[in-house]
């Protein structure tokens, strides 16, 4: 699975992204920008497969931290030290699920193709470019979920609504 979630990694050249002459896709990039989370997409590090296997392996969540060992040495990664590691706000929406319902039904029709109502799970072409890609960044980069990325989740919708709502 580890090797999945290597493969599957998506990161994010900033610099080239916001000089495209894409307005939608520009827009897109600067709502993660201004989100936090050019810091987390955008870090570029080795990453040793056997050693991420092995964590992976090992890791489990208490009392908020990430515990694991990594070649017998004990691991404890805290929420703090994972958001300033990657430069993520720890402020403000908790809970995916609290993303307010005004941003949800007007991001049903921002992010359409078409211009028409989506659901909020829906297949990855029925959206905008921007937003398609914006849909494989979180779900490789964030959720980190192997397999087929054609079908945009509930939970994917809404984080991509939290993050467009942040530039508003």
């Amino acid at each position: 699975m580890a090797s999945s979630l290597i493969r599957n990694t998506n990161q994010v050249h900033f610099a080239s992204v916001l000089a495209m002459n894409n307005g939608g896709m520009v827009a897109m990039f600067e709502a993660l920008v201004a989100s936090g989370m050019n810091g987390f997409l955008g870090c570029m590090s080795d990453i040793f497969e056997t050693t991420l296997v092995e964590f992976y392996q090992n890791a489990s969540v208490r009392d908020g931290k990430v515990i694991s060992t990594v070649q017998g040495k004990l691991v404890e990664i805290s929420e703090e030290v994972f958001s300033r590691n990657f430069q993520l706000p720890v402020e403000g929406l908790t809970d995916i699920n609290e993303v307010p319902k005004d941003l949800v039904f007007d991001a049903r029709t921002d992010f359409s193709f078409t211009g028409e109502q989506l659901t909020t799970s829906c297949k990855k072409r029925e959206l905008k470019i921007e937003f398609r890609l914006l849909s494989d960044i979180l779900a490789k980069s964030v959720t980190v979920k192997a397999g087929s990325f054609d079908v945009v989740t509930h939970e994917r919708f809404l984080m991509m609504t939290a993050i467009l709502g942040v530039c508003l």
